[in-house]
């Protein structure tokens, strides 16, 4: 009886203490990840002209653009500061100059 208990206690536990996998806060599950000047909305009328300038229709999509972005590889190291805004982009990037679809991440973890 006792070493049952004690079997069913120490899964119990284990159970408990297993780690899971976090909401992926700061991370860039899809795409990539970006340091932009300024994020906008698609229609702010500035960004509607840089976007027409460059070729870019959106059909009406109000998605957020990234201004002037640079990929960053790896948060943290040396070299990878992001003075401005990172985000997280959906591999719509045209030519650093804007970026379709970024979310702010949160980089201070």
């Amino acid at each position: 009886m006792f070493a049952k208990l004690a079997i069913i206690s120490t899964l119990a536990v284990l159970a408990v203490a297993t780690p899971v996998p976090g909401d992926g806060a700061g991370q860039c599950n899809v795409g990539t990840l970006q340091c932009c000047d300024s994020v906008q909305s698609s229609d702010n009328p500035s960004v509607q002209n840089l976007l027409g300038l460059l070729g870019v229709a959106l059909d009406g999509l109000t998605i957020p653009v990234g201004l002037t972005c640079d990929p960053i590889s790896i948060i943290g190291l040396p070299g990878n500061n992001c003075a401005a805004q990172p985000v997280c982009c959906q591999n719509n990037n045209f030519n650093g100059l804007v970026a379709l679809g970024c979310t702010p991440i949160n980089a201070n973890l």
